[in-house]
């Protein structure tokens, strides 16, 4: 292994490498005579050739190299780093680059559909991690239920976008320094794609996977194949990568539409004194009692396929001179059909659709929660949700790099990305049976599997009617241009000098159509909205009891076609939605200096780096502003700058045991839907009000410090622990605060027609930069290959790590009162990660358990009673993976791999200090994938 320092081994190492050459020797001498029978010189043979494996895994391949390469980089860095290496094509630990990302300490994935779609890295969420491609920063957005946060309009990184086939190397950077792109406070992730001078000479690979999901009972090709080539003695050099694959699965679970308290919050409000008739189970009308808002099961049907292409160029006219042009596509296009049946009547008032009040005929209440209840006139609702959308990622970049003298280069590179989404059929049609009796729901012996009884023939298609048809088309787009030039001066032996300027530009613009009144619909052709029972179907849980497995659905095509609801007009003509039509542009413009160095301090190497960044961002957001009741384009403009100082120090204590300080001040800009000006501005007598969002916040911004401790004790192997600390100075929140109108920003037109003037004091409900908090935690990692044993076991290895995070921020209400103090969102406590590796000269197989805590959705809650001291939340998981592979040949291998052994479902709850209750549950099933591997 090459290594910074590999000029220096412990003495532990060295001792126990010639213990092995010691035992090995005999056996060595007869694989010698074996190649070489003419050799007399061999030393004397013995009956141990079975052990020689032992020592010939000092030249390793398979999971085990990509191992030690990534420790390798590690090593090899000034700041912390963690990286995960791809040992060849089809060859990538994980199918999904979230999923990879998960074993890096500090690293914990948030789940779309079963698969890995966003990282928050040390207790910091998906918005606070940047992402670059091949070096430059890039965004993908994809689409998603409503409950896993529906089409992404922030700055979150979406994973799911690319197959994991297409990219040799990803990168953590956990700490700053002057040359790395500024934008995150937790990390910057470096995704590689290949070039062909990473290979010799001409390389051909293809593998192919029938992937198998138990849930859905559905099998689906996966497949991807290389060819590289160089010519003209290395001087020229050509890629091309494509990676294809299917995904058809179920997601089977039950929701409860979060949860209300109070008669003035229930549909059941026979609950005032004098109500005729009384309710027969009064304790239900206590205020401080919660029942679900709409208690149902939830069946989704995903269909996914996903192309990707990757091609690269490669040229060296001369030893000084070299350029690489690489292009990435990729293409996510997908199907969902979400079905739903639930009870309506819990999550409006009484007197809407001219219903009967619902009475509440008996029920259990625990820890204040209705947790069982018996109820006559019941709405019964029955949902059919059709989405497609897709998602088209396309990068392209030129690098360049020419060394004038032995001591100074110059290197560029200029390049632009784009992602597409696009949301055009998003569309749900709904159908109500009104005043139901007998209807009961019961969430005693499973709270996230409650038994549902609907008071009715839930598999009849008849007597429905139809209730609602929403058409809801999304687009999101982003969009990069960066060009950087950098020079690379090496000024003694002991020190560079780096440098360079950056500029970027990025656009992000977001619409959404809806019909004006999604509950204006027409009737059928007998004059009425009752649903004809040959206009629905059924719906089944298959890998889930419910009670019930089956019930009746709308038919979403056949009432798509019956009314022709994509004509876009008369009472299906589609507007903009003002709060989701608007955009942003920023134009980054950075310069950075950075002094590297190495030396001596008396007898212990010293390294590392420091530097400054300087970035001055240009900010342009537009939207749609309500002023008068009338909508207003409005764009607000505005600029800021930081100064971003930071230092990486190295310090080689003991032969190979180091140790680590890193500090630097960082900063993330705002989330795009924090910065919209699509306001509504509101003046009625004395009352002034802004709600919305707020296009002069400032960023987000933290001081951070870093300590390590590294003990790389034997070829492959490394012991280490990492402290880290972070001073979030500021954090954004939504809430009130008064001042004049002209201290928002926002154009004074819109108060044009209202009689207030821009000296007016305003009450403004936006986010608001708002005091942030300290966190703080430590990671553990332990990595070796068990070469140190006899036979056969030394084969086996091991990787782990864990890592404790810890922070509190003071959260507050729309008021602007201090509620509680807890976690930050999607702050995991604990993590770990533990994967147990055999490589073996034919066989080799893994296994590996990831794991994380609770982790907080929402903070405050928004339910009545949950708004003060609640929370939204996702309960930790364990997922189970592995993988086996044989080596058949030199050229062919086969492999079975198991995902999500332990079906382990997704949960998510709403919690105060009194009570816990449920909000979604969902199940994917296991995936299994038989797959087949060629390389020339």
């Amino acid at each position: 292994m090459q290594t910074r320092n590999n000029r220096r081994k412990t003495p532990v190492t060295v001792l126990a490498l010639s213990i092995a050459f010691a035992l090995q020797a005999n056996a060595l001498s007869a694989i010698a005579q074996e190649a070489s029978p003419a050799d007399t010189t061999a030393a004397p043979t013995t009956s141990e050739s079975e052990d020689v494996d032992t020592l010939g895994t000092i030249t390793v391949t398979g999971y085990r190299a990509s191992l030690e390469k990534a420790l390798d980089i590690k090593r090899g860095e000034a700041g912390v780093v963690d990286a995960i290496v791809a040992e060849d094509i089809g060859k990538f630990p994980d199918l999904n680059l979230a999923e990879s990302l998960q074993r890096i300490p500090g690293v914990v994935i948030t789940r779309d559909a079963g698969e890995g779609r966003n990282i928050s890295v040390r207790g910091l969420g998906p918005q606070f991690t940047r992402v670059r491609i091949n070096g430059m920063e890039a965004l993908t957005t994809v689409g998603a239920t409503d409950q896993s946060g529906g089409s992404n309009r922030n700055r979150n990184f979406d994973f799911n976008v690319f197959a994991s086939d297409l990219f040799s190397q990803l990168i953590v950077r956990k700490t700053a320094q002057a040359d790395t792109d500024e934008g995150s406070l937790g990390a910057t992730v470096d995704l590689r794609t290949a070039r062909p001078f990473d290979y010799e000479g001409f390389t051909f690979a293809a593998s192919g996977q029938a992937s198998h999901n138990d849930m859905a009972g559905e099998t689906d090709p996966r497949m991807a194949a290389l060819i590289a080539n160089t010519w003209a003695d290395g001087k020229f050099g050509a890629l091309l990568s494509v990676a294809y694959s299917e995904r058809q699965l179920l997601e089977e679970g039950s929701g409860s539409g979060r949860w209300a308290n109070g008669p003035s919050n229930n549909g059941f409000a026979r609950c005032a004194a004098g109500a005729n008739p009384a309710p027969l189970f009064p304790a239900a009308c206590a205020a401080d009692v919660y029942h679900p808002r709409f208690p149902r099961y939830t069946l989704m049907e995903h269909d996914q396929k996903r192309t990707g292409l990757t091609a690269s160029l490669q040229f060296k006219p001369t030893d000084r001179t070299q350029f690489s042009l690489d292009a990435l596509y990729s293409k996510i296009d997908a199907t969902r059909d979400e079905k739903y049946i639930e009870a309506i009547s819990f999550s409006r008032g009484a007197s809407q659709g001219g219903k009967p009040q619902t009475l509440v005929r008996d029920g259990v209440i625990e820890n204040g929660a209705l947790v069982y209840g018996l109820f006559d006139d019941v709405d019964v609702r029955s949902e059919s949700r059709h989405d497609e959308w897709n998602t088209v990622f396309k990068q392209i970049g030129l690098e360049g790099e020419h060394s004038f003298t032995d001591n100074f280069k110059i290197s560029g590179k200029v390049g632009t990305s784009t992602s597409d989404h696009e949301n055009p059929i998003q569309t749900t049609i709904i159908m109500d049976k009104l005043n139901v009796d007998n209807y009961s729901y019961d969430y005693r012996n499973d709270p996230f599997k409650p038994v549902i009884n609907y008071g009715i023939d839930p598999t009849s298609g008849t007597g429905w009617t139809l209730a609602e048809i929403r058409i809801r088309p999304q687009y999101v787009e982003n969009d990069f241009d960066v060009a950087q030039l950098d020079f690379n001066w090496n000024i003694s032996s002991g020190f560079r000098l780096k440098g360079g300027v950056q500029a970027k530009d990025y656009s992000f613009s977001t619409r959404e159509l809806r019909r004006a009144s999604e509950v204006s619909v027409p009737n059928f052709t007998d004059g009425t909205r009752i649903v004809p029972s040959d206009l629905t179907e059924q719906a089944s849980l298959s890998g889930i009891n419910g009670s019930p497995g089956t019930w009746v659905i709308p038919d979403y095509q056949g009432v798509a076609d019956f009314f022709d609801i994509y004509s876009n007009s008369g009472t299906f003509a589609l507007t903009q939605r003002a709060v989701n039509t608007r955009s942003v542009d920023e134009e980054d413009r950075g310069v950075y200096l950075m002094g590297e160095f190495s030396a001596d301090l008396g007898s212990i190497p010293l390294s590392g780096n420091f530097g400054v960044r300087y970035v001055r961002t240009k900010q342009s957001s537009t939207g749609i502003a309500t002023a008068s009741g009338a909508p207003v384009a409005t764009t607000v403009s505005r600029e800021y700058s930081d100064t971003l100082p930071s230092m990486n120090l190295v310090a080689e204590v003991a032969p190979d045991f180091l140790i680590r300080l890193g500090a630097a001040k960082v900063m993330a800009r705002p989330d795009l839907g924090f910065l919209t000006p699509g306001v509504t501005v509101n003046v009625s007598g004395g009352a002034r009000t802004v709600s919305g969002g707020n296009p002069n916040l400032d960023p987000f911004r933290a001081t951070t410090v870093d300590l390590g401790f590294e003990w790389y004790f034997d070829e492959g192997a490394m012991l280490g622990l990492g402290l880290f600390y972070k001073d979030v100075d500021s954090y954004i929140q939504t809430t009130r605060v008064v001042q004049p109108y002209s201290a928002s920003g926002l154009p004074a037109s819109l108060l044009d027609g209202t009689g207030a003037s821009v000296t007016d004091d305003f009450t403004f409900t936006v986010p608001l930069n708002t005091p942030g908090g300290e966190l703080q935690g430590l990671e553990a990692n332990y990595t070796q290959p068990f070469s140190f044993l006899p036979g056969k076991w030394a084969n086996l290895g091991v990787q782990l790590n864990y890592t404790y995070v810890d922070s509190k921020i003071q959260y507050i209400n729309a008021a602007g009162a201090n509620v509680l103090k807890t976690d930050l969102l999607n702050l995991s406590k604990h993590s770990w990660n533990a994967t147990l590796f055999y490589e073996g000269k034919r066989l080799s197989g893994r296994i590996s358990a990831t794991n994380r805590d609770d982790y907080l959705l929402q903070a405050p809650g928004t339910e009545a009673g949950f708004n003060l001291d609640g929370v939204h939340g996702q309960t930790g998981t364990t997922t189970v993976d592995a993988s086996v592979r044989w080596k058949i040949n030199d050229k062919l291998e086969l492999s079975l791999e198991g995902i999500n052994l332990t079906n382990e479902a997704q949960e998510s709850w709403v919690s105060n200090p009194a009570v816990t209750l449920p909000l979604d549950y969902s199940e994917t099933g296991r995936q299994y994938l038989l797959g087949l591997r060629y390389k020339f």
